[in-house]
């Protein structure tokens, strides 16, 4: 192997690609689908579209491989339980009576199945739908949607390289089936598992694949020796096949540790590895394992999941430190484009000035293509790319947009005393509970109502100049005035304004605070045919005047009922924001909540008695390894508690997280002396009111007993039925009744009944309380 060699065979390549389409087709179409005005057929014919000219982009972009299997009409991981034959019990019938309808039903779930339980996939905003697996499980192996894109796609004569999730990680993100013991282990399925990806692997050889992609970032989070040996055995015995394509084991978003020697002695071909954020971790361990002679390297130098230009000289430097270490090294990013949108040239808003620092996946897709001709033929042939990336990072290093010193000489002067609530929680609940007057078990919501078509139309008007300011208010106001009433009929507790406003929770504050940029056609898939525009967090944060005031204190005046003033915390505020690369996270994490700080005072000075400041994110935004987590919640929990603690002792603080595996927090959501939390429970089925109960959470919660991310309506006694599981674990005096997470993306009908009977549920189990 030598030098020169090793720089020639560089080849560009990616791990995945977005899969909306440009205009988000492929969201209208399952939309439409689910609707029934369009078809199956138009349904598989838009999205074959849609993937074929992905891959056209990707080979006229100058990338030599590109994926496939990576498209999916609602998550890879349910993809994967549908080629692995691990499909839930209960959604088999309507799988063998219809396999499109029966996918769709273990997503969103119906009236008569519970969906699967959804979380976030790693540290991303991306949800997955989590496995369900138990000592019965038998796997079957159904190799159609990767065959057939692969054949797709070799038939427009690309070289074209499956993309699948690997056993290991299939199995570590899996939980145990409803009804099987809590502390089953999934990983002790990995030999029944084996078998099938060994079948798949053949199948997908026999359609002409020369490699295949094998997903494994589970291995990037602290393992235990005995997964660590399930890895060693699980690509011992892959690689010992002889009917297979050569395998690339790809793992991203942080470092292997001690599962990069595992990989590197294991009979595969190839290993894909993140240097982007873990490039000194991930050096240092491949130069201590010898490299990888003879296999290949796929270097992800590009970051897959933010939005900045690459440093191309720094990339490629990188690039050079790893030739000696592998027979091939190619250029990827650091993992699937899934998580950034899709062209920032289609962004005419934002200044040209500063949208040369921005690449989008179409931008990341030529920087990829660049740093791989650079290293294979030379800095000569990339001078022109070279010369302006220098200046685009220089505009952005010297822009004034970045640095406000008044900004920074406020958060610099911040003490531990402003972080702190004035008088403990028991001091301060019983001094809430003498000013708000609530019921045992009180009843609220999380923030948002549906969005309508409607008041789409009307944000769209306002925009094109169709209506006026004066016109847009009043169609805002009339929408407050319904949300009100409807709660108020109900007999909701705690009200909210319903959110009509609002386009995103964050893009929303994003909008009116100094520092951020938006974009307008930036979309990111959240789940499903959930899409998110993110803002990108370019420079010091401010807040210039009130962002919520206005239309919280007009919903006040409407009802003698305390209503809810609904914020986005700062954790949240940056994680699903593309957020600065150029300074501590948690530098501006202060800022964000200094800003916020200013809100909840404006809030609580116009008479808002309840103010919930949202943190879903703060799980996401964990570190993947252990290590690093003490640093990150310190700086997390104080820009919480810096937000919030400047309140009376009778204002209410609230806050909410959704999807997310709380467990590994609890500490933490206790560190941020909110007086009440709401959390995501009824797909996992009270599970964190049990792990709040085991911590000793001594405050208020709200566990949800109504699943939003499923069209279906539970029942009152089926919410009632979870709110006596919770009452297992919190006492009846703290715990709240409130759906999972707000209600904007569900439409009328099924929130009135959802609602309603959640009501219901309350008053039956309060009876109950009062007979016992």
């Amino acid at each position: 192997m030598t030098t020169k060699s090793a720089a020639a065979a560089a080849r560009a390549t990616v791990y995945g690609y977005p899969r909306q389409g440009e205009n988000r087709e492929l969201k209208k179409a399952i939309e439409g689908y689910w609707k029934g005005r369009v078809t199956a057929d138009a349904l598989r014919a838009t999205a074959a579209e849609l993937r074929a000219g992905n891959w056209r982009q990707l080979a006229e972009a100058g990338v030599h491989e590109v994926p496939t299997g990576d498209f999916s009409y609602y998550d890879q991981v349910l993809d994967t339980t549908v080629m692995v034959g691990a499909v839930p019990a209960r959604h088999r019938e309507a799988v063998a009576a219809d396999a499109l309808d029966g996918y769709f039903a273990m997503a969103r779930g119906t009236q008569e199945v519970a969906p699967l339980e959804m979380t976030k996939w790693f540290d991303t905003n991306y949800h997955y739908l989590v496995p369900e697996l138990g000592p019965d499980t038998v796997f079957t192996a159904d190799s159609a949607k990767q065959v057939a894109e692969l054949t797709e796609a070799l038939a427009l004569g690309l070289t074209a390289r499956p993309v699948l999730v690997g056993p290991i990680t299939y199995l570590l993100l899996a939980k145990p089936a409803p009804g099987v013991a809590a502390d089953f282990d999934p990983l002790t399925l990995l030999d029944r598992l084996l078998p099938v990806y060994a079948e798949v692997l053949a199948d997908l050889r026999a359609a002409g694949a020369e490699w295949v992609q094998l997903d494994e970032p589970a291995l990037v989070q602290d393992r235990s020796p005995a997964e660590l040996n399930a890895a060693e055995r699980a690509y011992r015995d892959l690689g010992a096949l002889t009917d297979r394509p050569r395998l690339l084991v790809a793992s991203y978003f942080d470092r292997l540790g001690k599962a990069l020697p595992v990989l590197a002695k294991a009979p595969v071909e190839g290993l894909a590895l993140d240097f982007t954020e873990a490039a000194a971790a991930n050096l240092e361990a491949l130069a201590a394992v010898g490299g990888l002679p003879g296999k290949r390297l796929v270097a992800g130098v590009v970051n897959g999941r933010n939005i900045w230009v690459n440093d191309l000289e720094k990339s490629l430097a990188t690039l050079g430190t790893l030739l000696g270490l592998a027979e091939r090294v190619d250029v990827s990013a650091s993992c699937s484009l899934l998580h950034v949108p899709i062209d920032a040239a289609a962004e005419r808003d934002i200044d040209p000035h500063i949208l040369r620092w921005l690449a989008f996946a179409r931008q990341k897709t030529a920087e990829i293509a660049t740093l791989a001709r650079g290293l294979a033929q030379g800095t000569d042939t990339i001078a022109g790319e070279l010369a302006a990336n220098r200046a685009a990072l220089a505009s952005r290093a010297g822009s004034p947009i970045t640095r406000d010193p008044a900004v920074r000489a406020r958060a610099a002067a911040v003490t531990d005393a402003d972080a702190r609530r004035s008088q403990p929680y028991a001091e301060r609940s019983a001094a809430q509970r003498a000013h708000l007057g609530l019921p045992q078990l009180p009843t609220t919501t999380i923030g948002s109502f549906p969005q309508t078509g409607e008041l789409r139309t009307a944000r769209a008007d306002l925009r094109a100049g169709r209506i006026d300011a004066a016109g847009y208010e009043e169609r805002i106001k009339a929408e407050i005035q319904e949300v009100l009433s409807f709660q108020e009929k109900a007999g909701l507790d705690v009200l909210v304004h319903g959110e009509p406003e609002r386009n995103d929770m964050v893009q929303y504050f994003a909008e009116q605070l100094t520092g951020y940029l938006a974009t307008q056609h930036g979309w990111v898939q959240s789940y499903g045919t959930r899409y998110v525009r993110p803002p990108i967090l370019a420079g010091d944060i401010s807040r210039p005047e009130p962002m919520t005031v206005r239309w919280t204190s007009y919903a006040q005046s409407l009802t003698a009922r305390p209503v809810k003033g609904m914020l986005t915390g700062p954790v949240t505020m940056l994680a699903w924001s593309f957020v600065r690369d150029d300074q501590p996270l948690g530098d501006t994490a202060r800022q964000v909540a200094l800003a916020l700080r200013d809100e909840v005072a404006d809030l609580e000075a116009a008479g808002t008695s309840v103010i919930q400041v949202d943190e879903p994110a703060l799980r996401e935004t964990l570190p993947l390894r252990a290590a690093d987590h003490a640093a990150y919640l310190a700086w997390a929990t104080e820009a919480f508690r810096l937000t919030t603690a400047g309140v009376r002792p009778d204002t209410q603080v609230h806050t909410h997280m959704c999807y997310a595996e709380f467990g590994d927090i609890v500490r933490a959501i206790d560190d941020l002396d909110a007086d009440v939390i709401s959390l995501e429970a009824a797909r996992s089925h009270m599970q964190v009111a049990r792990e709040l109960a085991a911590h000793g959470y001594p405050r208020e919660a709200g566990p949800g007993v109504y699943d939003i991310h499923s069209p279906r309506v539970p029942s009152a006694e089926e919410a009632a039925a979870l709110l006596r599981t919770g009452l297992e674990a919190i006492p009846a005096e703290r715990l709240w009744v409130n759906p999972d997470c707000g209600l904007k993306t569900r439409g009328w009908p099924e929130t009135r009944a959802s609602l309603e009977n959640l009501v219901a549920a309350a008053r039956t189990v309060r009876g109950e309380l009062a007979g016992s």
